[in-house]
């Protein structure tokens, strides 16, 4: 394969089949931390920059601003840095240092607020930031991920068919909710293409996103402290809320029998299935998107100081992770 451009070096149809979650014989992750950005956030970006540079007269050098909690900052980072622009990222203390570090490498400045919001995460406040910027300087363009329709176009236009296409028949969907453009990309695709694929929606114990209790999280990817404007929390057919400790137990427990290190939302995301695996047959087939790969986290979620730190020591347990909790006091129908 031979590309013009980095940013069209995405991979969409890579699958790993795991065993070992309860009784499930057909249960698949979907890898998207092989793509240029490292993250499902390629495909978003690049819907968002496009959707940019098609708004302006003149897209060469276009100056812009968006809020990010880190995969999002990277992948715009890699589509700016080929085709010239500026970008702005405006993130918070919960961003691992390796993704900061990566956005500054590929030219993006990098401003870190670290005052919480009402709700007791960040949002609120990157956005404020955003808002300042863009009154102090109206030529700026904020992409605006939390809003912005080529969020979940870019995820029903290419991730969504994607699983289709590799499985024919998918029983079951699970996808980790932090701006909502994957879950209602694939919802708006899955209910035209499959209606009978039930679409399973992953948060964050602490995340605002299903009107749940707000709370302070640590780990970046799923969740946030302000509902996104794009999110219909009536479309999923269930949504599973993980505490953070399950989040790290599973993504030790996918690297020690998979050999596969992955992120936070893809450790949620798979504390989910095997919490929901008793109800599903075991014959059906289960897919999950897993939205990144492990190595920007390896000074939070597999660090034992990190994890200790923070109150999550519960995770570090031994446990039976061969079963499903026999408690679910996380899940809302």
């Amino acid at each position: 394969m031979i590309a013009d451009n980095v940013y069209d070096l995405i991979l969409d149809d890579i699958f790993l089949r795991i065993p070992g979650v309860a009784d499930l014989d057909r249960f698949f992750i979907k890898v998207e931390g092989f793509n240029p950005g490292g993250s499902i956030k390629m495909k978003t970006a690049r819907g968002l920059v496009k959707a940019a540079e098609n708004a302006v007269n003149d897209p060469n050098g276009i100056r812009l601003i968006e809020s990010t909690s880190g995969n999002l900052g990277i992948a715009l980072a890699v589509i700016c840095a080929a085709n010239g622009h500026h970008l702005t990222c405006v993130t918070d203390p919960n961003s691992n240092a390796t993704a900061v570090a990566i956005m500054r490498a590929l030219g993006a400045e990098v401003v870190v607020v670290d005052q919480r919001d009402p709700n007791g995460g960040f949002l609120g406040t990157r956005i404020s930031y955003i808002e300042q910027r863009l009154a102090e300087d109206p030529s700026l363009h904020w992409l605006n991920q939390y809003a912005n329709p080529g969020n979940p176009t870019a995820h029903e236009e290419a991730t969504a068919p994607s699983v289709l296409k590799e499985f024919g028949k998918v029983d079951y969907l699970f996808l980790g909710v932090g701006t909502g453009g994957t879950l209602m990309g694939c919802i708006d695709y899955f209910r035209r293409r499959s209606p009978r694929t039930r679409i399973i929606a992953v948060d964050a114990v602490g995340s605002v996103n299903f009107e749940s209790e707000p709370s302070v999280r640590h780990i970046p990817g799923l969740g946030t402290s302000q509902r996104p404007p794009l999110l219909d929390s009536n479309s999923p057919d269930k949504v599973v809320l993980i505490p953070e400790w399950e989040t790290v137990r599973e993504c030790r427990w996918l690297a020690r029998n998979t050999g596969l290190l992955a992120g936070g939302s893809t450790g949620t995301v798979l504390a989910a299935v095997r919490r929901e695996a008793a109800r599903i047959p075991a014959d059906a087939t289960v897919v999950a998107i897993a939205p990144d790969l492990g190595e920007r986290y390896l000074g939070s979620v597999y660090d034992d100081d990190w994890v200790i730190e923070r109150g999550l020591a519960q995770a570090l347990q031994p446990a039976q992770t061969d079963q499903s909790p026999k408690e679910d006091l996380h899940v809302l129908v």
